[in-house]
This record gives C-alpha cells, structure tokens and sequence, in this order.
C-alpha cells in the first residue's frame, strides 16, 4: 500500500444503481497507481456497504483512507445522504456538502435558485405526494403549451422522464412515478431548442471556476429529448464544443459558473440548457456526485477537449478535496 489511500463509492439504493457502478469504475481505474491506492467500496442496492466481497461498516470500510470519491447517482449519493456519513467520520471527500448536495438535487429549489440570480428557467408546477393530482394536472394542462415534461422532483439520467400531452397521459404520467414511489413531480414548460450541458471545475488553470466548453447535444429525432436511452447508449450525437454562437457559448458558460457558486457547490459540477430562440434557459444543475463519468458521458469528454487528461482532473479533485491547491 502506498501514496494517497483513495475510496470509491459506487452503486447505491437508487434506481441509478448500474450507472452509478460504470461511473465508480471510470474512477477506481484512472487513478494514477504510483501515486494513489484505491479502495473500491461497493454498496448495495440495500445500502450495505460491501469491500473485497464481504459486507462491512461504513466505518471498517473507511478506516485510513485519505479521501472519498462519491460516485452514488441518485438517492444516498446525490441528494447528500451519504455526506453525512463522511463527515460524522470526518473523512475529506470530493463534492459538495450535505445541503448544498441536497440544494442541488432538488430541482425545484435549483430552479427559484437560478430565477433569484436572474437565469431564465422553463415554467414548471409542482405536485406532491397527497394533493389532488386531477387538479393540479387540469391546471397545468389549461396554461401550459402541450406537449409538457414530466419527472421526479429527485431524479438524475433523466429516469422517470416523459414528454406527454393532454390531461389524460399526463394524468397518467403522473401517477406511473407516484406509484414508483416518487415523493414529488415536476410539470415543466417544453422549450424547444438545443440541449446544452456544461461543466465546471474549480480551481483549474488558475481559475477560481473554470468553465469547461458547453457541448451539444443532439437526441435521435424519434426519442426528442435527451433521455436515458439516448444518454448511454451511445445514439445521441454530442458535439464539443457546441456549435453555438460566442454569446451564446460566453453565457452558457457564465451561466454554469453562477449555478455552480448559488447552490455552493464544491469542486465540479454540470449543469443542463436549452438554447432557443428566445434566450437560454436553465434546466438543472448535477452535483459532484451526480456527475456521470463513463464512457458515454459528457464531462470527460469536455475535459478532452480542453486538454485536460481524466486522470490529472482526478489528483486536481484530490488537492481539492485535501485543500493542497
């Protein structure tokens, strides 16, 4: 055993469990080996933590690691649950603190976050668990354009996304993710455009938050929208950088930086545009933990396209994280 003692967390109670696991991977093998020991901790999707095979204690699987990597997508993970296991055991770890995890998870809260620093958001109604969905589903199918966006309130890879029309299948819609257990769902205005996502890292090149180029994203035309189909199975065409105009590219990227410091992120995060005719406007952020890092995803690519090698950003995560910068 030698140099920094890393752990890696991956897989996790949510339904972003397989990904989350391919995420993790990207970590536990782009540590550089002469530098760093990684420690792979698996957790089931009952929450047991589990290293070289056998279950074990949050606190056994953590004793003497320097640093954690988050690599939980979804509940336990994203939403800053596990945050605070870390720091009861007042272990450093990259990404963001329990609230600001929680902030940022939160999509709605995201949303009034980015309507207070002035960003442009699509209009959106929340219905949660215990209210009468007939209404609020009428309501909003009388004052917003259909077709309309349905998903989770807490959600990540676009699971549990729809885009339906009309109060029956939005109805519809509704109920299916009440009845997979969501807590809360957001109606949201569809904005046609183009999908932009870009990403930020702090501290990089000598920049308090550097901006990485936004990319484009084009889903399939018989999908419409950047879903979870369209996100990992390779189908979508990403262009990076995007193909947008300089405002558009400086805003976006300005945009990213103000999200990223409103919801105190820590450490690297990306967030998610439309670009439509009429401005940009502000889908949601992902925090650290949120953050896809497999081979389809969009942060390491946007990396690459600065130059920026996986695993020179994941020792920068790691002085971060150990407040060596």
């Amino acid at each position: 055993m030698y140099g920094t003692i890393v752990a890696v967390l991956r897989g996790g109670p949510s339904n972003e469990h397989e990904i989350s696991l391919q995420t993790g991977h990207a970590f536990v093998k782009n540590f550089p080996e002469e530098r760093f020991t990684v420690r792979d901790i698996f957790i089931d999707k009952q929450g047991v933590w589990h290293h070289r095979g056998r279950p074990v204690s949050p606190e056994e699987a953590l004793r003497l690691v320097d640093v954690v990597v988050v690599a939980l997508h979804g509940s336990y993970g994203e939403d800053g649950e596990v945050q605070k296991v870390l720091e009861r055991f007042g272990i450093p770890y990259i990404g963001s603190d329990p609230f600001a995890s929680f902030l940022s998870a939160h999509k709605i809260l995201a949303k009034e976050k980015a309507k207070e620093y002035g960003i442009k958001t699509p209009k959106y109604h929340l219905i949660e668990v215990g209210q009468d969905v007939g209404e609020a589903v009428n309501g909003v199918v009388r004052s917003f354009l259909q077709p309309v966006i349905v998903k989770p309130v807490f959600a990540g890879s676009s699971r549990g996304v729809s885009v339906v029309g009309g109060h029956t299948d939005v109805l519809a819609a509704v109920e299916q993710l009440f009845a997979e257990g969501a807590s809360a769902v957001m109606l949201e205005e569809r904005i046609r455009g183009t999908e932009a996502t870009v990403g930020v890292v702090e501290g990089l090149r000598g920049e308090r938050l550097y901006a990485l180029p936004p990319v484009e994203i084009r889903p399939p035309a018989h999908i419409g929208f950047f879903s979870y189909e369209a996100k990992y199975e390779g189908i979508s065409e990403e262009i990076c950088p995007g193909r947008f105009s300089k405002n558009e590219s400086r805003e976006l990227m300005e945009a990213a930086r103000t999200m990223h410091a409103a919801l105190g992120l820590r450490h690297y995060s990306r967030s998610d545009f439309i670009v439509a005719k009429s401005g940009i406007y502000f889908l949601e952020t992902n925090n650290a933990a949120a953050v896809g890092m497999t081979e389809e995803s969009l942060f390491p690519k946007s990396l690459a396209a600065v130059g920026v090698k996986f695993a020179d950003f994941l020792e920068h995560l790691v002085a971060l994280a150990l407040k060596r910068t």
